[in-house]
């Protein structure tokens, strides 16, 4: 897969190539997005809240493409720049230094899909 110039872009070539794994993990993919589904409503934890979660975690584990994912959903589901950081605050609390770089990543992915809309 070609390396995208912005994060709008590339979360629309990850969901491309997710559907082409469907296609070939149909069941395995079926699976993921039935819990994916599941833990993303709202129960003790708001969408919002599961979201931030979510992207600190992409952060502490240095996955740019659920950074993508995880900073337009938190987004949509009306997190605020000022919860943001306080996710970033906790991803870099678990992860250090490596996580302090992926938050860059956050804040260049937050300015693009701001910008979107």
């Amino acid at each position: 897969m070609a390396p995208a110039t912005s994060y709008p872009e590339r979360l629309q070539q990850i969901q491309s190539y997710m559907q082409k794994l469907m296609g070939g993990q149909g069941e395995v993919m079926q699976g993921f997005s039935t819990t994916h589904k599941a833990t993303a409503k709202s129960g003790a934890l708001d969408a919002k809240t599961k979201e931030l979660i979510a992207l600190a975690i992409a952060v502490a584990e240095k996955c740019d493409d659920c950074i993508a994912f995880h900073t337009h959903d938190a987004l949509k589901a009306g997190a605020s720049e000022a919860e943001i950081m306080d996710a970033l605050g906790v991803a870099i609390l678990m992860g250090g230094g490596p996580a302090v770089m992926h938050s860059t990543h956050v804040l260049q992915a937050m300015e693009e899909f701001q910008q979107q809309s």
